[in-house]
């Protein structure tokens, strides 16, 4: 399990990346959310990294 916290503001970023920000199932700073460590989250993570922290459980 992988945990996904926002810790910067979509505010200025390019659409694809609000767009998986909100598919990852966060909407405010400090949203928090456990998703399953597979591929594709990993591909998203590593899309929006320098707007996520992510810790592994």
């Amino acid at each position: 399990m992988l945990k996904v916290t926002l810790v910067k503001s979509t505010i200025g970023c390019k659409k694809d990346q609000i767009a998986t920000v909100a598919a990852l199932g966060l909407k405010k700073i400090r949203d928090v959310k456990e998703h399953n460590d597979t591929p594709q989250i990993r591909g998203m993570i590593k899309k929006v990294s320098h707007l996520v922290a992510v810790e592994e459980n």
